[in-house]
């Protein structure tokens, strides 16, 4: 870990700000909205059961407000049953108004090192329709039926008037099952997980078994981490991911919605990744899928890391899409290998809350309200304009760090494992026949600090190397390394 010196945290929080202003996020919200939140957070429709006594946990992030989706499962007799309450949005916010308006220009919720600018006002995201421990909150509660391999034999979803018990964060799941002592909802968590998990491998989805690069903010520095996803937070995705299914198969069946989508790899990409894995020696055993081969790779060895990181092509190109009437073409998400919808994060992605209205309206057997109807044709071009710009954000504050980090430390060397290298091309066409035949400038990922980067060199695709830092420039936020 490199810890930033003491005058630095200032200089890069301007840096931050800098890249606010860059990228146009909105700087705190107009008057108008705040009067509307501050309204509607006293006197939300609350038009639903009582499902008070329904014993909810949220398992989120340490310190998280604005919490989404609270959780309780049971065991049935020959499988099981999933209760998934997600914070009821639309029971403060109508389409039209001037905070549906507002969240319409965000789209989602970008977060940053330091702060975020939220989709909604505080005042609702972080509390009147957070699922707070014990507090009475509405909700959209699914119930999904489970048999016992896991595979979903029923789903409805009404409003609900909720109360979580208790707020829990994925390192004491992750303790409770490894120690033996998770019982109930988080015993149950790790039992379907694991199922879900097992039945999305022979479906042919994809899980990257790949670390997260996050920028850290604590004891007044910063810090840049790999991180490697809990078994805990990859069971608990399993069941948001099964109720995106759920309300997928819902919305096709009724001709009216909107879909996360993803089409599938293009044939001359997976020609390519399987080219790639063959100089990198990963298996590739004939008739397995993307998903099967990628399920037990090591990201810590160097082939596989490198691998892993040149088949993200074939993930690239998710979106939106909106169909009323005939379903659409592409309705399937090819990463999840089923049709699949967001509808889990309300409190921060806009798209969720109108697929949550489509579906309680088609739960309840009524039709869908007009307003969220003439709503559903924009939100595909909204949610990736905005969705765009979250992810610049994401990428520019983990430049500028980097940048930060090593800017004392030009010529000195580091070591790194060779991730992509620029490809040589022939006649139009990529040559990938031998890891040493393919070399040239790429990426590295230092071993330490956390920092992935451009490279000069006659590099070789796959392996351990040294390299020299050469530029680290927190102004242009560029990083570059040449081979040592």
């Amino acid at each position: 870990m490199i810890q930033v010196p003491d005058e630095i945290p200032v200089r890069l929080e301007d840096g931050f700000e800098r890249i606010r202003r860059e990228l146009r996020l909105p700087d705190g919200f107009p008057a108008p909205v705040l009067e509307e939140a501050a309204w509607v957070a006293l006197v939300p429709r609350l038009d639903a059961e009582d499902l008070s006594d329904v014993p909810f946990v949220t398992i989120d992030p340490p310190g998280s407000m604005d919490l989404d989706q609270a959780v309780h499962l049971e065991r049935l007799r020959a499988g099981y049953r999933v209760w998934y309450a997600i914070a009821d949005v639309g029971a403060f916010v109508r389409p039209g108004g001037v905070i549906d308006t507002e969240a319409r220009t965000r789209g989602e919720t970008v977060y940053l090192p330091v702060g975020k600018v939220p989709l909604h006002p505080k005042v609702l995201s972080e509390d009147a329709a957070s699922l707070l421990p014990g507090a009475l909150r509405p909700a959209a509660v699914w119930r999904i039926d489970l048999d016992a391999d896991g595979q979903i034999t029923g789903a409805d979803v009404q409003r609900g008037l909720v109360r979580s018990r208790e707020r829990l964060d994925y390192a004491y799941v992750q303790a409770a099952v490894d120690t033996g002592t998770a019982d109930g909802t988080l015993g149950l968590l790790a039992e379907i997980g694991r199922l879900r998990l097992a039945l999305e491998r022979e479906r042919g989805g994809v899980t990257l078994p790949t670390p997260d690069q996050e920028v850290v903010h604590d004891d007044g520095g910063y810090r840049l981490e790999f991180r490697m996803p809990l078994p805990a937070e990859a069971w608990n995705a399993q069941i948001s991911l099964l109720t995106g299914m759920a309300a997928a198969t819902m919305m096709l069946d009724a001709e009216i919605g909107i879909l996360r989508v993803l089409p599938r790899p293009r044939p001359d990409d997976l020609a390519k990744v399987r080219r790639v894995g063959l100089a990198l020696d990963v298996a590739w055993p004939d008739g397995a899928g993307y998903g099967e081969v990628v399920h037990d790779l090591d990201p810590k060895q160097a082939q596989h890391a490198a691998f892993l990181h040149e088949s993200k092509v074939l993930l690239r190109g998710a979106g939106y899409v909106a169909f009323d009437g005939a379903p659409p073409a592409l309705a399937e998400h090819s990463a999840v290998a089923a049709p699949y919808a967001h509808v889990t994060a309300p409190l921060r992605r806009l798209a969720d809350r109108y697929a949550t209205e489509v579906c309680l309206a088609i739960a309840a057997g009524e039709p869908v309200p007009s307003d969220v109807r003439a709503v559903l044709p924009g939100l595909p071009d909204a949610m990736s304009a905005t969705g765009r710009r979250a992810r610049a954000v994401e990428r520019a504050c983990v430049d500028l760090v980097e940048a930060f980090l090593l800017r004392d430390r030009i010529g000195q060397a580091f070591e790194a494992m060779v991730i992509d290298v620029d490809e040589r091309r022939g006649s139009g066409q990529v040559q990938l026949l031998d890891v040493d035949e393919r070399r040239g400038s790429g990426q590295v990922q230092l071993l330490d600090p956390a920092v992935i980067a451009r490279c000069d060199g006659d590099l070789p695709l796959g392996q351990r190397v040294t390299v020299r830092l050469t530029q680290a420039d927190p102004a242009s936020r560029e990083v570059r390394f040449a081979l040592a």
